[in-house]
């Protein structure tokens, strides 16, 4: 665990972060190797193959907070004079003000005494990325070292096709394989509220959830200790 009083919020989120992440992941690997570059002055993070920089994929770039481990803290973007231009960040301190969640409304929230370490910041920059995406409904995000193992956390507005249920559907057995879902069913119900599906329980145990969308359904059964045990699809045939 990173930072203790994110990470609900991080978790209520992992299924669709995880497919956002996933979507973002499949357009990179387009380019092959690639770089990125920043330019905090645009506001935008590029994409560029190694091969042929005339292949890039350009997004605009919301700074959201930097975890550092010279002070051994997180600075949210909010609280630096020009690092949230465009307010997203702002949204993450209002939602913790007005929750009572400090670790949100605080400027600067210090690392766990236990932490450390590069693959610790790498995590953190992750449940930052996930609690940005639940509070915001933007996405994806993107974690990139800027030096001396410092980390900076970005929400993108990339050229990314929205989630469909019919793109779910078919990436969800790949990806659930490796992702670990502390409740299962508040994150079917999460990534249908951020991706503006429709949801339906199947009966009062909630046993199970059916999604849809103009491209198709999915039902979500769940074992008698409330993991994803199958999804049954019926997609849309798509032009």
């Amino acid at each position: 665990m990173t930072f203790a009083a994110l990470q609900p919020l991080a978790d209520r989120a992992a299924l669709f972060t995880a497919l956002r992440q996933d979507a973002l992941a499949q357009e990179l690997e387009k380019l092959g190797d690639n770089r990125w570059d920043a330019d905090m002055a645009a506001g935008t993070i590029t994409f560029t193959s190694n091969a042929d920089a005339a292949r890039q994929l350009v997004a605009r770039a919301h700074l959201i907070a930097t975890i550092a481990p010279g002070p051994r803290s997180l600075l949210w973007a909010w609280a630096h004079p020009q690092g949230d231009p465009t307010g997203i960040a702002l949204q993450l301190r209002d939602y913790g003000t007005e929750h009572g969640i400090p670790a949100l409304s605080d400027a600067e929230l210090p690392f766990p005494a236990d932490a450390g370490g590069d693959d610790w910041i790498a995590a953190a920059g992750h449940t930052v990325g996930a609690v940005a995406v639940e509070l915001t409904g933007r996405s994806p995000y993107y974690v990139a070292p800027v030096g001396g193992g410092t980390s900076a956390v970005f929400l993108l507005d990339a050229p990314i096709a929205p989630l469909t249920v019919a793109a779910a559907a078919i990436a969800l057995p790949r990806i659930l394989s490796g992702l670990a879902l502390p409740d299962a069913r508040t994150s079917v119900w999460d990534a249908a509220r951020l991706a503006g599906w429709n949801l339906s329980w199947s009966d009062e145990s909630f046993s199970g959830a059916t999604v849809t969308d103009s491209s198709g359904t999915a039902t979500f059964r769940f074992d008698d200790q409330a993991r994803i045990a199958n999804i049954e699809s019926s997609l849309q045939p798509q032009g």
